[in-house]
This record gives C-alpha cells, structure tokens and sequence, in this order.
C-alpha cells in the first residue's frame, strides 16, 4: 500500500538545473523531455558527403557538438551550399581569366574540353583545400 502512496506523489514532470533538462513521467521512469530537431530537406550533396568524414577524424568536439545540437545535418547541407557557390565563382572566374569561352568551344571542342577539366580539378582542389579539409 505505500508503493500506491509513493506513486500518486511523483511529479508529471520535473527540471535538472545542473544539466537544464526537463523530465517527464512515463510509467514508473522518469525520461528526458528531448524534442527532436526540425526538419531540414536540403541535400547534403557532394561536398557535404566528402566532408562528413572530416569532423570524426579531426575535430570530435564539432562533432559532438553538432550531434547534441542535431544539426550534423544542417551544417553539412549550409557547407555543401557554400562550397558550390564557390565551386562555381571560381569554374566562371578561371575560365574568363583563361579566355575559355563559347568562342573556344566553337573552333576547337577538344581544346576547349580539355582547358575546362583542368578549371574544374583546380576548382574542386581549391574547395577541398579551403573548405573541405579546413
């Protein structure tokens, strides 16, 4: 009878002011009150994806941070929009500087193909060095 007594006096919910985390009641067993993050629909894309291996092998506090957070995700998603919006300044500025142009194209496609794969390895070495592998 005074396990009956015991229950009717727990709390529905309670606040660990050490760690700042509500409990609640659930049965018998009080659970943390987590609420999952919101919802992030954008891709993660290349750059994300090459870049998500680089927090667990160099920086475990960013990485845990962004998992305590739940935002691995977005971070990855805002990194990848990053990088391609750089990717492409730079693919437009090289090819400008280096005279790569429609022109070009039209008078000789083999040369034009290779000056352009030599812009986008540059390119994506540059985004690799300064945002990837940053």
């Amino acid at each position: 009878m005074m396990v009956g007594n015991t229950m009717n006096k727990l709390k529905p919910k309670i606040f660990d002011e050490a760690i700042s985390l509500d409990y609640v009641l659930a049965g018998d067993y009080y659970v943390p009150a987590i609420e999952l993050p919101e919802d992030d629909d954008r891709p993660i894309g290349k750059w994300g994806r090459i870049h998500r291996v680089y927090p667990e092998e160099t920086n475990p506090l960013l990485l845990n941070h962004l998992l305590l957070t739940g935002k691995p995700h977005t971070y990855l998603a805002d990194l990848n929009e990053q990088a391609k919006s750089r990717y492409w300044c730079l693919v437009h500025q090289m090819a400008e500087n280096e005279s790569v142009t429609e022109d070009l194209k039209r008078q000789s496609q083999w040369e034009w193909v290779k000056a352009m794969n030599s812009i986008v390895n540059r390119a994506e070495e540059i985004i690799r060095s300064e945002m990837i592998n940053a």
